[in-house]
């Protein structure tokens, strides 16, 4: 099995695995984790230089979630990797359990707790920074939603990363074009998106981000000399299950029993299409 395809098997593998989750817990962001699947498969499986076994390497590439709600794919992830116990994951937002809503660093493999949008990008600069100073290889990568660039936060740490020349960090938005009250251009506009950031001095690159091999090619793009990455990710909310794609109404919603079921077989074949 080539590269590609063993990426698209996982990512149909772990949408399922997000499904599981949500199911038994009767709580998720459904269609924020099934957009931004594909972009955390290439970056956990394919870019990362992580270890499980050695969580607290110096040397470590980090991760910061901003988009701190679709938490659920992340947890799907760190267990898939082996940070933790899959069996966990059947904890997940049950009294006690280290398995919130939201990242939480008592977790193997999460660096900071996010949640708080327009949080991660900040966070993210002052690591990539802290690497510079350290003159440290490794790099720093951030996932946004689209929703949360209307926080001013996001924008004062635009013009930071391109003051320090940070081309150690990498980050991604989340484009599906939908939050939970409504679309980002009704709730607030923030477009023409590649235009801003370019101006705030990034790299940017646009791809759809629902495809395996286009997001490959955007993070081993290594033209971003002495400036920050943006990939703007196009992806559709609720991709992989053909009840939630681009349906608002699925930002955080629980399947009933028959949609849990059909999106399980869905996600079967899908994975069948790949071996």
């Amino acid at each position: 099995m080539n590269e590609v395809l063993r990426l698209k098997k996982k990512a149909a593998e772990l949408r399922s695995l997000v499904f599981d989750i949500i199911y038994e817990a009767k709580t998720g962001h459904t269609g924020s984790d099934l957009s931004c699947t594909d972009i955390l498969t290439v970056l956990y499986y394919k870019i990362l230089k992580n270890d499980p076994n050695n969580p607290d390497d110096e040397n470590r590439d980090r991760y910061i979630q901003s988009k701190g709600h679709a938490a659920e794919i992340l947890w799907a992830i760190l267990a898939d990797r082996g940070y933790f116990d899959k069996e966990e994951l059947k904890t997940f937002s049950k009294y006690k359990s280290r398995l919130m809503g939201h990242p939480n660093n008592k977790v193997e493999g999460v660096e900071m707790n996010t949640g708080s949008l327009g949080h991660g990008l900040g966070l993210s600069v002052g690591v990539a920074l802290a690497a510079k100073i350290d003159k440290k290889d490794y790099k720093t990568y951030t996932l946004m939603g689209d929703g949360e660039l209307a926080e001013g936060s996001v924008w004062e740490a635009a013009i930071a990363a391109s003051h320090y020349k940070l081309d150690n960090l990498t980050a991604i938005i989340d484009n599906n074009g939908l939050q939970i009250t409504g679309t980002t251009t009704e709730v607030m506009m923030t477009e023409p998106l590649a235009e801003k950031w370019r101006a705030f001095g990034w790299y940017v690159l646009e791809v759809n981000g629902n495809d395996i091999e286009e997001l490959i090619n955007a993070f081993e793009d290594n033209s971003n000399v002495d400036k920050p990455k943006m990939i703007i990710a196009h992806t559709v909310k609720g991709k992989g299950f053909d009840k939630s794609e681009n349906q608002i109404g699925w930002h955080h919603r629980v399947p009933n029993e028959e949609e849990y079921l059909e999106a399980k077989k869905q996600f079967k074949v899908q994975e069948g299409n790949y071996e």
